[in-house]
């Protein structure tokens, strides 16, 4: 075995925005000597392939769709040359660059040391790291925390390397004219809406009748039609049989679906799959300390990021809870309050429950706590009680009928004191206003506590607060 060139207090293994957040905590304010280990760019998929650049490209679409509606409010725009998405894609790149920087130097203001390499463990507490010029350096470390993320998926389907990935897709140089994205989560859908609104002619292509199925069904069927109100071809029951390259540009696709269940084909330029992520764990050395993963190669831990294996802990995507940026930097502090911070900090954690997320579609989604059929199915029919409302927000007054937007709201709730268990919107402004909203199913809100705030006009949020 190597000679051992480094010790610390906690090593982080992973340099995503869970395992920064917990390393900056263990170092910067509990003082324990950190090693923070990534072999790709800081800040993980969220900063440089996820959520960041995602919103820069969800803003950009944003803009086109109100230069569009801008002419029932009285303006004459002129577009005098098409959009310059060159232009934007490097502006971008440039951005996620300064990010990059301010993480690394967020990390030295915490004495955490880091190392741009590829780590592997080789016990329970030693790590061997390859750095970038081949140089290995071995680590031996009282905590080891498991933070490496996750990578998107690519089907076996033949020509499936043809194509890419949401990886891919913040590389492409040039806007495609016609896309096709495979997928039925959050990632294709919001993909499916920029591409569109920036002007591709989207095709999507989903395995059953709906997308974003772990959603309430309000939400599956209001969003559902509206992309196909917005010119998006929409593929039900569909399944991808090849892919064929047709010349330098241009690659066809064999498929089936719901209209063509014989099978039919579609010339794209461009290809995503967005159909689920794994574990970044194929040459961590898992097996070497013994850590524990389940059925899709997920590391096994429980809600205090323990591993089975003592003084190994895991969080983030390569854990699979809930995939969210916002989860793992909140689990990551309050790991490194627990381990580093005392007394007072013994049984700290992250509570899994009641966790708002937003997909930034056209328009936007917003969801937090239990769908209406999973309330039935906790509560019963009998305890359950359901708030809802659609109707066109005052933005689109200006416009005719075949122009507007929906909004729809739902408030899930249960018991006799009617305690807000469920609250699902879809709208313009939905992913702010459900940080607000959130708050207050996190502390338990009844509809009554929601029926005491004065509604603030003219608002569409006001609607969630006299509904009856």
């Amino acid at each position: 075995m190597a000679p051992i060139s480094k010790e610390c207090d906690f090593l982080v293994i992973g340099g995503g925005s869970g395992g920064l957040a917990c390393a900056r905590r263990a170092s910067g304010q509990w003082g324990a000597k950190t090693i923070a280990v990534e072999s790709n760019r800081l800040g993980g998929t969220c900063v440089n392939v996820g959520c960041v650049p995602k919103k820069v490209t969800w803003n950009a679409a944003a803009i086109a769709e109100t230069l569009h509606e801008a002419a029932a409010y009285g303006f004459n725009i002129k577009e005098t040359s098409p959009f310059d998405f060159k232009t934007f894609k490097h502006k971008r790149d440039d951005y996620i660059k300064r990010l990059n920087g301010i993480y690394e130097r967020n990390l030295e203001k915490d004495h955490v040391e880091y190392l741009h390499g590829r780590a592997h463990l080789l016990s329970k507490n030693e790590v061997e790291v390859v750095l970038d010029n081949g140089s290995k350096e071995t680590i031996r470390a009282k905590r080891i925390l498991l933070a490496t993320g996750g990578h998107p998926n690519i089907p076996n389907t033949p020509g499936a390397e043809l194509g890419i990935t949401s990886d891919g897709f913040f590389d492409l140089e040039t806007l495609p004219k016609r896309v096709a994205l495979v997928g039925a989560g959050y990632i294709a859908v919001e993909m499916a809406g920029m591409f569109h609104h920036l002007g591709s002619e989207t095709h999507l292509f989903i395995r059953h009748e709906t997308f974003l199925r772990p959603f309430d069904p309000m939400i599956q069927e209001t969003i559902i039609k509206e992309y196909e109100r917005q010119g998006i071809h929409i593929h039900r029951n569909s399944s991808q049989s090849k892919i064929e390259k047709k010349d330098d540009q241009w690659m066809t696709m064999h498929y089936t679906d719901k209209t063509s269940p014989s099978g039919s084909t579609l010339d794209i330029d461009c290809l995503l799959w967005a159909i689920g992520r794994s574990p970044e764990v194929e040459d961590l050395g898992l097996d070497k300390a013994g850590v524990n993963q389940n059925q899709k190669g997920q590391i096994i831990a429980d809600d205090y990021q323990n591993t089975n294996v003592e003084n190994i802990y895991s969080l983030g995507d390569v854990c699979g809870k809930i995939e969210l940026t916002p989860v793992a930097i909140a689990a990551g502090r309050q790991l490194a309050n627990r381990l580093f911070g005392g007394p007072d900090y013994k049984n700290a954690k992250l509570d899994y429950t009641n966790i708002p997320s937003v997909v930034f579609a056209h328009p936007e989604v917003g969801s937090i706590g239990m769908t209406e059929q999973e309330a039935r199915d906790k509560f019963g029919d009998q305890n359950v009680k359901i708030y809802k409302t659609d109707f066109t927000a005052m933005y689109y007054a200006m416009m005719p009928p075949e122009a507007k937007a929906p909004t729809a709201y739902k408030l899930v709730c249960a018991g006799d004191e009617e305690k807000v268990v469920g609250l699902h919107i879809l709208g313009s402004g939905s992913a702010e206003m459900l940080q607000g909203f959130g708050v207050a199913v996190k502390m338990g809100a009844r509809k009554r506590d929601f029926d005491s705030c004065v509604a603030i006009h003219p608002t569409s949020a006001e609607e969630l607060v006299t509904l009856k």
